[in-house]
């Protein structure tokens, strides 16, 4: 099987082309960048295919995939600087990237029969309630242009194929770029207390554990919706702060405050990013191990903890 992942330069895809090298799976990457620094075993870099490709020319696209001719896409590369979306003069191009590209990406997968995994955000729904959201719900209500624009995404994919995947996943850390738990690392180092806000609701993701479901997801023919983070139960920023301090053996003091008491950032956040993961189970697939077992490996794997 021959599988094209986009985005290899973000936390996610580089994570997936490790999961596709692991199983000895053809995987071809790319991202906008001229060039590709490869994926490592944890002893060397391994050199793997590689095309840069910028997903808003829509005859890039085309030609890309019909080149190439993979069998599935597993569609990562996305805007993803939420508040950096709500200027002006960057929303066409977050649309370009967000929906348009990934609109190209499915009419170019239609063209040649390969199917293909969208990968989504929490952020199309309000973020409202306590329930969790169902993944086959359709109360889309987003609140700010990143999530409105991966809303589009998801619709452009679905109205062009038949063999999608459409995973929405949340608070996503990994080892390749910039995460939630890199910074509040840095800011416990340099201040003694930090105020986190508590009234934020979800669960985790570790793109090493997404990576394995989604090519397990990719290499079988149950399509549709789905929601995918790891196990754990349900948290606050606030809770994951104070986890994140525990396990790395660091003292610094976390004040829980509201939303409304941290100041309002340029984009809306969901109250509410509550996934429900069943679907996951009903259908075959391994669920992914627990946040908190997550937090640790990656505390290791950053060299924070030994």
């Amino acid at each position: 099987m021959k599988i094209l992942v986009t985005g290899v330069g973000g936390q996610l895809g580089h994570d997936v082309m490790n999961e596709l090298a692991k199983r000895g799976i053809e995987g071809i990457g790319s991202d906008i960048a001229p060039e590709y620094a490869g994926i490592s075993d944890g002893s060397a870099v391994i050199n793997m295919p590689y095309v840069s490709l910028d997903i808003t020319d829509a005859d890039a696209v085309d030609k890309a995939i019909t080149d190439i001719k993979p069998d599935a896409v597993i569609h990562c590369a996305a805007w993803t600087a939420v508040d950096l979306a709500e200027d002006e003069d960057k929303q066409d191009k977050v649309r370009a990237i967000n929906a348009g590209g990934s609109a190209s990406i499915a009419k170019a997968c239609k063209k040649i029969d390969a199917k293909m995994l969208y990968l989504s955000t929490d952020y199309v729904f309000d973020g409202q309630g306590t329930e969790a959201w169902e993944p086959d719900c359709k109360e889309y209500k987003p609140l700010n242009v990143y999530g409105q624009t991966k809303y589009e995404g998801e619709q452009a994919v679905a109205a062009a194929l038949e063999k999608y995947f459409i995973v929405r996943i949340a608070w996503v850390f990994g080892l390749n770029g910039k995460n939630f738990i890199k910074t509040m690392l840095n800011v416990g180092k340099t201040h003694d207390t930090v105020r986190v806000v508590n009234d934020q609701i979800g669960t985790p993701t570790y793109t090493y554990d997404l990576a394995r479901l989604l090519v397990d997801m990719i290499l079988t023919d149950k399509y549709g919706y789905y929601h995918a983070t790891n196990e754990g139960g349900f948290i606050s920023w606030y809770d994951f702060t104070c986890e994140i301090y525990k396990q790395a053996g660091m003292k610094t003091n976390v004040v829980p405050v509201t939303t409304a008491e941290y100041g309002l950032s340029k984009a809306a956040r969901p109250f509410n990013s509550r996934l429900d993961k069943s679907k996951l189970v009903r259908n075959g697939f391994e669920p992914l191990p627990t946040w908190q077992d997550a937090l640790g490996r990656y505390l290791r794997e950053i060299g924070e903890i030994q």
